[in-house]
């Protein structure tokens, strides 16, 4: 199953890679200049890209740390981050996904049916969710990640408690019963969320901990889900030209490496001790639910600073 699942994704891999050659080739004998406003700098992007997939193969996702530089250095236009993050990091993602399904032992019937839901969820969940009010997840999210996070903290092992505070979590890597539909049907709703730019990384690191597998197991379910989910909305990116070209393949060259040399890393990290894998995870998810909450008060602000501008 495993093998069935490594061979789908090269297929999406392939198929991704050569409809995106087609389209710059395209525009390269059409002699299309990259899109108004945009100063991406080849170097600079070379940069983002392998710094923000490093950071992204050990969980921390590279959208918040990618948005952030391009917004400080005003390298790409607002409009246009989200069609380049989504072209540009797509491979990335799918390397380190390769790298992780491959290296890290997880039940193939929780991964294949985790990833199905993941990529069920961003296809048809995503107008379900599409109405919600994105502030409240972000703030209803971010709260609980904060609160999930403590509960990992609490059961890392000291020196005075060999077996943490609170010892939860576990060493399974693999679920059934209740357990395997409880990660099924939450995976779809992470699927979902996704599309409105709340992060599948943390809370599906969350999810994976409490259902009492082993933490090191989230990331080939979450980064081989985020793998079939980037190639079809950056597909929809780059047919719309909603994207910087130039910006999104310096993420993908810049990139690449920066997985390569994280995943190793990672991988050795993994086989020292386990906790070196909790600690990872309590700062990615306590970085996302800061940034969840971030983005929650600005939006905020911002339908203030809105609504008193149109009175």
């Amino acid at each position: 199953m495993k093998v069935a699942l490594l061979l789908a994704l090269a297929v999406v891999t392939l198929a991704y890679a050569i409809g995106w050659l087609a389209y710059l080739l395209r525009g390269r004998r059409a002699g299309t200049k990259d899109a108004a406003g945009t100063t991406a700098n080849f170097p600079i992007q070379l940069g983002v890209g392998f710094f923000a997939n490093f950071m992204d193969t050990l969980g921390v996702g590279s959208f918040a740390i990618t948005s952030s530089i391009y917004k400080l250095l005003n390298l790409i236009p607002d409009d246009l981050i989200p069609g380049t993050m989504n072209v540009g990091h797509a491979m990335p993602t799918i390397t380190e996904a390769f790298f992780f399904i491959a290296a890290v032992a997880v039940e193939p019937a929780t991964l294949i049916s985790m990833i199905v839901a993941a990529s069920l969820g961003a296809y048809f969940g995503a107008g379900i969710v599409s109405g919600w009010p994105k502030r409240k997840i972000q703030i209803g999210l971010g709260i609980a990640l904060v609160a999930a996070s403590l509960l990992m903290f609490s059961s890392i092992p000291t020196a005075s408690h060999p077996k943490g505070l609170l010892p939860l979590g576990g060493l399974a890597m693999g679920l059934t019963g209740v357990k395997l539909w409880i990660a099924v049907v939450v995976n779809f709703f992470l699927g979902a969320i996704q599309q409105l730019g709340v992060g599948l990384y943390a809370p599906c690191m969350i999810l994976i901990y409490l259902l009492g597998m082993n933490p090191i197991a989230a990331f080939p379910i979450m980064m081989g889900s985020c793998a079939f989910l980037m190639p079809v909305g950056g597909a929809r990116f780059i047919k719309a030209h909603r994207y910087s070209p130039k910006a999104a393949l310096g993420l993908t060259i810049g990139g690449i490496p920066g997985v390569v040399i994280a995943a190793t890393i990672f991988l050795r990290l993994y086989k020292i001790n386990i906790n070196y894998v909790k600690w990872i995870v309590v700062f990615v998810v306590l970085y996302t639910a800061v940034m969840l909450l971030r983005s929650a008060a600005t939006e905020s602000r911002t339908e203030a600073e809105s609504k008193s501008l149109s009175t």
